[in-house]
């Protein structure tokens, strides 16, 4: 008497979990890991964040940042040092950034020395502190108590 409509996603469904959200996921040409992760506009972290995928800072985060890409919004706000192969910075940071890839939006405020491959400033963008190009910005150097400059 009742036949169902076939789901227009083809994809398989396991009980209780939630099916992807579409336009979220890290396989567009970005690293591997998934999903990514928000830091939302209404949320302040205070601590490290560390994956191996993408993060995106919407909110505010005091701490340090290290992911494979990270995103900061207009609205994001991070008190801290960020270390990812490609960052792009649309809103504030105030600390050390390290990357492949970096780029910063008209709408960015940096305060900070930056080490990069590629670095690309938009009219408009605000950037305070020492540029510096490598070879390979991702290595850390480290003081002789082993832990990384301050």
């Amino acid at each position: 008497m009742f036949t169902r409509k076939p789901d227009r996603d083809a994809s398989p469904r396991v009980a209780g979990v939630p099916p992807p959200l579409s336009g979220r996921r890290a396989d567009r040409g970005r690293p591997t890991g998934g999903v990514v992760s928000v830091i939302g506009p209404d949320l302040a972290v205070t601590g490290n964040l560390e994956t191996a995928g993408e993060v995106q800072i919407e909110g505010d985060v005091q701490g340090d940042i290290r992911a494979g890409r990270i995103v900061i919004t207009e609205q994001g706000r991070v008190v801290g040092d960020l270390l990812a192969d490609e960052i792009v910075i649309g809103g504030a940071v105030q600390g050390s950034i390290r990357a492949n890839s970096l780029t910063f939006r008209s709408a960015s405020h940096v305060e900070g020395d930056v080490y990069h491959r590629e670095l690309a400033i938009e009219r408009g963008a605000y950037f305070e502190g020492k540029s510096r190009r490598s070879d390979d910005p991702m290595a850390v150097q480290r003081n002789p108590n082993g832990l990384p400059p301050r």
